[in-house]
């Protein structure tokens, strides 16, 4: 059974900061779970182009209000505490933050921890653990 707490994940080194949001990794690669899972704090105003074109993405919304628009189609839809919305065509999308938000996402492969958003929004994919 694997058991964390938020200062386990900070004091490991799985918290990562970035312009808009902060992310706490809670499950890894080297977790064994084949999935990653990490709690996200979106910021207020934050507008955050992103596209995982080598993960599949679920996300759901435990608190905060703001939108997501799918860049291929320009369909936009509301984001509120009780929504997910997932990812499964690597959509590339924009991601706005109205209020801050804390968001619960699942990654398909499971992150290593190491990545770090590249230029066109994407993580790529890292071998090592």
């Amino acid at each position: 059974m694997i058991v964390r707490t938020l200062e386990e994940v900070q004091a490991a080194g799985n918290e990562v900061k970035s312009d808009g949001w902060i992310s706490r990794r809670y499950l890894l690669k080297k977790d064994g779970m084949g999935f990653s899972f990490h709690e996200t704090i979106i910021e207020e105003g934050a507008k955050l182009e992103m596209h995982y074109k080598n993960h599949l993405e679920s996300v759901y919304c435990a608190k905060g209000e703001g939108k997501i628009t799918s860049l291929a189609t320009g369909e936009s839809w509301e984001i509120k505490p009780g929504t997910m919305y997932a990812l499964n065509e690597n959509d590339h999308h924009i991601l706005e933050g109205y209020t801050e938000m804390t968001m619960l996402c699942v990654f398909n492969p499971p992150v290593t921890g190491q990545e770090k958003h590249q230029a066109d929004g994407s993580y790529a994919l890292v071998e090592d653990e």
